[in-house]
């Protein structure tokens, strides 16, 4: 618990320099969020000073950083550009979808990749590891846009199995009309950690299976399950595990692609529009909740080594 103390307090000045770092970059690049109106001949130049002077935006970046810093650690995120409603709000209404929609395809990924990467490795240079292989670098290679693409046009176009978009049917409530709109963004999802952590997976067994103790345990008769699964599995699982957590948090903070392509209401597809709107409050936001999101990773994958490891204590 003290070691988890001391990263959490540790986080602090992490997350400091990642917002003073994002905030410029965001402000120092060319256009702003209100240029859309400058053209617009029914918004008065008075009107757009106003929101200028409303939003903060006529002070010195300087100023709009320690007052935008001083704001958010505090709880008050302030108010979303494009819509003028708090954005935590916005967050708050879809976050849910990500969650779905990424702990659905985190917890397939991991079902799938994990036996994938133990049988490939287990029958090494065999039929089965060739046939795993192929479709983990088909995986890693393929771009996730494009299968999504064709995907829809086979599942959703042609054949009318599954919806192309959205997260439930207009009018309809029920968990099985989720479940159906869900499946074809999930698997979408899922598919390129399967490809990845497979590999690794695979890696790391083969690695621990050429262990001095490994052979030892053949050497006494142990069956063939019982040297995978009790003494070369925990120990391939480490590597692993920075792997998969830092997926998780790419996952967290919203699968931008996935979620666009699929209409699917959640913080990916929140991100690009407050990116084509130039929505600088919500940016921030979801980028340092990104932030944070990678840093809970970690502290999670911690936990978890000690969890798979005996041999790892935290003072």
């Amino acid at each position: 618990m003290t070691h988890l103390l001391r990263r959490l307090v540790g986080t602090l000045p992490l997350l400091l320099g990642v917002s003073l770092l994002l905030f410029g970059v965001l402000h120092l690049a060319p256009g702003g969020p209100l240029d859309v109106y400058a053209d617009n001949p029914s918004v008065s130049p008075e009107a757009l000073a106003q929101m200028r002077t409303a939003f903060g935006l006529d002070q010195p970046l300087p100023v709009q950083y320690v007052s935008w810093v001083t704001a958010f650690f505090t709880g008050e995120w302030g108010y979303s550009i494009r819509t003028a409603r708090p954005v935590t709000q916005e967050i708050a209404e879809r976050i849910g979808p990500t969650l779905v929609l990424g702990g659905t395809s985190f917890v397939l990924s991991l079902l799938i990749a994990l036996p994938l990467g133990i049988v490939s490795a287990v029958r090494r240079y065999s039929g089965i590891d060739y046939v795993i292989t192929f479709l983990s670098f088909l995986g890693v290679s393929m771009p996730v846009f494009w299968l999504a693409l064709m995907l829809q046009l086979l599942f959703s176009v042609q054949w009318r199995l599954l919806p192309s978009a959205g997260i439930q049917t207009i009018g309809s409530d029920s968990v099985l009309d989720l479940i159906h709109h869900l499946i074809l963004p999930a698997c979408i999802l899922a598919f390129a950690s399967v490809a990845g952590w497979s590999r690794y997976m695979r890696s790391s067994m083969v690695e621990v299976l050429a262990q001095d103790y490994v052979r030892t345990a053949r050497a006494k008769g142990l069956t063939g399950g019982r040297v995978v699964y009790g003494h070369a599995l925990r120990n391939a699982l480490i590597p692993i595990i920075t792997v998969v957590a830092l997926d998780f948090a790419t996952i967290l903070s919203g699968a931008v692609i996935t979620e666009t392509i699929f209409a699917w209401p959640g913080i990916g597809r929140l991100f690009i529009e407050s990116m084509n709107g130039r929505d600088y409050p919500v940016l921030m936001a979801l980028m340092m909740a990104g932030s944070f999101a990678l840093i809970l990773s970690n502290l999670l994958a911690d936990l978890a080594y000690a969890a798979v490891d005996p041999r790892i204590r935290y003072e």
